[in-house]
Protein backbone atom coordinates (compact mmCIF):
# COMPACT_ATOMS: atom_id res chain seq x y z
CA UNK A 1 0.00 0.00 0.00
CA UNK A 2 2.89 2.64 1.26
CA UNK A 3 4.45 1.77 -2.27
CA UNK A 4 0.99 2.56 -4.29
CA UNK A 5 1.04 5.38 -2.60
CA UNK A 6 4.26 6.63 -2.86
CA UNK A 7 4.52 5.93 -6.99
CA UNK A 8 1.16 7.71 -7.10
CA UNK A 9 2.11 10.84 -5.41
CA UNK A 10 5.91 10.25 -7.37
CA UNK A 11 3.74 10.39 -10.81
CA UNK A 12 2.21 13.62 -9.69
CA UNK A 13 5.04 15.01 -8.65
CA UNK A 14 6.87 14.38 -12.37
CA UNK A 15 3.08 15.58 -14.17
CA UNK A 16 3.00 19.28 -12.36
CA UNK A 17 6.43 19.45 -12.90
CA UNK A 18 5.95 18.74 -16.46
CA UNK A 19 3.53 20.81 -16.88
CA UNK A 20 5.17 24.02 -15.32
CA UNK A 21 8.31 23.32 -17.63
CA UNK A 22 6.25 23.49 -20.34
CA UNK A 23 4.81 26.74 -19.73
CA UNK A 24 7.94 28.28 -19.01
CA UNK A 25 9.19 27.47 -22.39
CA UNK A 26 5.65 28.62 -24.65
CA UNK A 27 5.85 29.05 -28.18
CA UNK A 28 5.51 32.91 -29.12
CA UNK A 29 2.48 33.92 -29.73
CA UNK A 30 1.52 34.56 -33.48
CA UNK A 31 0.03 37.58 -33.19
CA UNK A 32 2.55 40.54 -33.55
CA UNK A 33 3.37 43.82 -32.05
CA UNK A 34 5.08 45.67 -34.56
CA UNK A 35 3.20 48.55 -36.29
CA UNK A 36 3.37 50.01 -39.88
CA UNK A 37 2.73 53.69 -40.49
CA UNK A 38 2.21 55.21 -44.18
CA UNK A 39 2.20 58.65 -45.09
CA UNK A 40 1.32 60.01 -48.57
CA UNK A 41 1.61 63.93 -49.83
CA UNK A 42 1.39 65.54 -52.59
CA UNK A 43 -1.89 64.56 -53.29
CA UNK A 44 -3.84 66.72 -55.91
CA UNK A 45 -6.90 67.42 -54.36
CA UNK A 46 -8.54 66.79 -50.94
CA UNK A 47 -11.31 65.05 -52.64
CA UNK A 48 -12.59 61.39 -51.45
CA UNK A 49 -10.19 59.22 -49.37
CA UNK A 50 -7.01 57.20 -49.63
CA UNK A 51 -6.87 53.50 -49.54
CA UNK A 52 -3.62 52.22 -47.92
CA UNK A 53 -3.72 48.32 -48.79
CA UNK A 54 -0.48 45.71 -47.02
CA UNK A 55 0.34 42.61 -48.40
CA UNK A 56 2.50 39.98 -47.09
CA UNK A 57 2.71 37.13 -49.83
CA UNK A 58 5.16 36.97 -52.78
CA UNK A 59 1.80 36.46 -55.17
CA UNK A 60 -0.36 39.50 -53.48
CA UNK A 61 1.17 41.65 -56.31
CA UNK A 62 -0.32 43.27 -58.90
CA UNK A 63 -3.94 43.16 -57.41
CA UNK A 64 -6.27 45.05 -59.85
CA UNK A 65 -9.27 43.65 -58.04
CA UNK A 66 -7.82 44.24 -54.41
CA UNK A 67 -8.58 40.91 -52.97
CA UNK A 68 -5.36 39.63 -52.04
CA UNK A 69 -4.75 42.12 -49.62
CA UNK A 70 -3.72 41.36 -45.64
CA UNK A 71 -4.95 44.49 -44.00
CA UNK A 72 -6.53 47.38 -45.24
CA UNK A 73 -6.73 51.13 -43.68
CA UNK A 74 -8.89 53.79 -45.20
CA UNK A 75 -7.27 57.20 -44.55
CA UNK A 76 -8.80 60.73 -44.69
CA UNK A 77 -6.86 63.75 -46.84
CA UNK A 78 -6.24 67.03 -44.07
CA UNK A 79 -3.78 69.18 -47.19
CA UNK A 80 -2.87 67.42 -49.54
CA UNK A 81 -2.15 64.57 -47.64
CA UNK A 82 -3.25 61.29 -45.39
CA UNK A 83 -1.83 58.75 -43.09
CA UNK A 84 -2.43 55.08 -41.94
CA UNK A 85 -1.22 52.86 -39.34
CA UNK A 86 -1.42 49.12 -39.23
CA UNK A 87 -0.67 47.39 -36.10
CA UNK A 88 -0.32 44.34 -34.71
CA UNK A 89 2.19 42.66 -37.37
CA UNK A 90 4.97 39.84 -37.00
CA UNK A 91 7.81 40.81 -38.44
CA UNK A 92 8.65 39.85 -41.54
CA UNK A 93 7.90 40.69 -45.50
CA UNK A 94 5.46 43.13 -46.77
CA UNK A 95 4.54 45.66 -49.29
CA UNK A 96 2.44 48.64 -49.95
CA UNK A 97 0.29 50.01 -52.21
CA UNK A 98 -2.45 52.79 -51.98
CA UNK A 99 -4.98 54.75 -54.55
CA UNK A 100 -6.26 58.23 -53.96
CA UNK A 101 -9.87 57.36 -54.36
CA UNK A 102 -11.75 60.54 -55.07
CA UNK A 103 -15.16 59.01 -55.94
CA UNK A 104 -15.71 57.29 -52.71
CA UNK A 105 -16.32 53.85 -54.69
CA UNK A 106 -13.98 51.88 -53.43
CA UNK A 107 -12.25 50.53 -56.68
CA UNK A 108 -9.09 52.06 -58.59
CA UNK A 109 -11.21 54.20 -61.56
CA UNK A 110 -9.55 53.26 -64.70
CA UNK A 111 -9.37 54.99 -68.17
CA UNK A 112 -8.93 53.19 -71.37
CA UNK A 113 -5.42 52.16 -70.85
CA UNK A 114 -4.80 53.98 -67.09
CA UNK A 115 -6.12 54.52 -63.95
CA UNK A 116 -7.60 57.95 -63.72
CA UNK A 117 -7.09 57.85 -59.74
CA UNK A 118 -3.87 58.26 -58.21
CA UNK A 119 -1.81 54.96 -57.13
CA UNK A 120 1.52 53.99 -55.40
CA UNK A 121 3.66 51.17 -54.50
CA UNK A 122 6.27 51.02 -51.29
CA UNK A 123 9.78 51.78 -53.00
CA UNK A 124 8.39 53.07 -56.23
CA UNK A 125 9.05 56.37 -57.51
CA UNK A 126 7.12 55.83 -61.12
CA UNK A 127 5.65 53.38 -62.71
CA UNK A 128 5.84 52.69 -66.41
CA UNK A 129 5.80 49.61 -68.92
CA UNK A 130 9.24 48.28 -67.68
CA UNK A 131 9.17 49.29 -64.01
CA UNK A 132 6.19 47.49 -63.70
CA UNK A 133 4.81 46.75 -59.21
CA UNK A 134 5.60 43.04 -57.92
CA UNK A 135 5.53 42.12 -54.63
CA UNK A 136 9.95 41.62 -54.60
CA UNK A 137 10.04 45.30 -55.98
CA UNK A 138 7.90 46.27 -53.60
CA UNK A 139 8.19 44.65 -50.68
CA UNK A 140 10.53 45.36 -47.87
CA UNK A 141 11.56 43.65 -44.35
CA UNK A 142 9.71 44.84 -40.78
CA UNK A 143 11.62 44.09 -37.41
CA UNK A 144 10.57 47.02 -35.20
CA UNK A 145 7.74 49.80 -35.46
CA UNK A 146 8.52 51.84 -38.68
CA UNK A 147 7.22 54.61 -40.86
CA UNK A 148 7.16 54.82 -44.71
CA UNK A 149 6.62 57.48 -47.43
CA UNK A 150 4.98 56.65 -50.42
CA UNK A 151 5.03 58.80 -53.56
CA UNK A 152 1.38 58.91 -55.01
CA UNK A 153 1.63 58.96 -58.81
CA UNK A 154 -0.91 59.99 -61.11
CA UNK A 155 -1.12 59.27 -64.69
CA UNK A 156 -3.45 62.03 -65.46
Amino acid sequence: MKRSLLMRNIAFGLLFTLIGFSYSFRIPSKKGNHSLSVNVESLRNSEGHVMFVLYNTQDALPDKELNKYFKKNRGAITEGSSTATFHQLVPGEYAVSIFHDENNDGEIEKGLFLPKEGLGFSNFQSISPTNKPSFDKASFKLTEDTTIQVKMIYFK
